[in-house]
């Protein structure tokens, strides 16, 4: 149909707060080497206009808020100035046994 399936934009999402780590001089990797995991527990996309298949696309991510133990993540898709899309994600921080643990104190500096 040369649209863009619903469901790739939270890949899209992933691939924003990803970016946003590596930005902040972080990565996954790195944190759940330090015993520190973020899993989703929630996530939302509204779906303004449609993404085409070749649309160069740009994704911004920012920090909404951060909790003891969730950070929320707001999320833009836009072709050009157009927006596409908006979601929100929660994620929140637990240990390798899947226990919530405390936000690491560097992403708290993000807030």
């Amino acid at each position: 149909m040369s649209i863009v399936y619903h469901g790739n934009y939270f890949t899209f999402f992933e691939i924003g707060r990803t970016e946003y780590l590596r930005n902040c001089g972080y990565t996954y990797r790195k944190m759940e080497e330090e015993g520190v995991f973020a899993v989703v527990v929630k996530a939302e996309c509204s779906y303004h206009k449609a993404a085409m298949y070749d649309d160069l696309i740009t994704i911004k991510t920012t920090i909404k808020r951060i909790t003891r133990v969730k950070i929320e993540y707001g999320h833009q898709v836009l072709r050009g100035n157009e927006l596409l899309a908006t979601g929100h994600i929660t994620l929140a921080f637990v240990d390798a046994e899947g226990k919530l643990r405390p936000a690491p104190d560097w992403i708290r500096a993000e807030e």
